[in-house]
């Protein structure tokens, strides 16, 4: 037996006769002190974003393909990442290829091993998806998986994030119960409010020490 398993064991040995105590948790202690009005999401959630330096712009779902070019366009950013197994990826990809103008799109699409020169020196942007946002602090959900690494969303100096109006929730709680988090914790779920910054050095703020030195948020507005 490992030392995995006799822990394991013992702990259930430990339990063994016992009862579960009943939850009487009150789910309100969490969430009264941070509701909002569905009208007011979008305002509470750009005002926490853009006061860390996050740039948020309204757009539609026929609509983002546009505007994310004339983005890049304004930030001279000539290649972008992509998941081109995703939905928006292949929305993206789909629509582009109408526009002759539009920066190249890279896929993630292998091992990072095969391409890490690549990744770190030569991709200045990202695009990802997000599965929702929490308007009491500001913050996007993340949840990288296969088709969108998290290397997407931490490497790229600028990152692009896809966030439906709708999947706006008012705090942290109701994001876990709207994702049915109970049934099952992703294997990895970010929350991220801003660009990477640090005061490490001389107390003196830099961004993009640690990740992306500008966040780019797409809301994408209900019809």
């Amino acid at each position: 037996m490992s030392a995995k398993a006799r822990i394991l064991d013992k702990l259930r040995h430990s339990l063994a006769g016992t009862e579960a105590l009943p939850d009487d948790f009150d789910a309100t202690l969490v969430t009264e002190p941070w509701r909002y009005p569905p009208e007011q999401r979008i305002a509470r959630l750009r005002e926490l974003m853009e006061a860390v330096r996050t740039e948020i712009h309204l757009t539609s779902q026929t609509q983002w393909p546009d505007l994310l070019a004339t983005l890049l366009d304004e930030k001279q950013l000539t290649r972008l990442l992509i998941a081109p197994e995703t939905d928006h990826g292949r929305q993206l990809s789909e629509h582009w290829q109408r526009r002759s103008d539009a920066p190249a799109l890279h896929a993630y699409d292998r091992p990072v091993e095969e391409w890490k020169h690549e990744l770190f020196h030569d991709t200045p942007a990202s695009l990802t998806g997000t599965v929702g946002a929490i308007a009491a602090t500001g913050s996007l959900i993340l949840c990288p998986d296969r088709h969108e690494p998290r290397l997407m969303s931490l490497v790229p100096p600028v990152h692009f994030a896809l966030l439906r109006a709708s999947t706006i929730h008012d705090n942290l709680y109701e994001a876990q119960r709207a994702l049915n988090w109970r049934a099952g914790m992703p294997t990895n779920a970010l929350l991220i409010s801003g660009p990477s910054k640090t005061a490490d050095i001389e107390q003196v703020l830099a961004y993009g020490a640690h990740g992306p030195k500008d966040l780019v948020v797409l809301i994408l507005e209900d019809a």
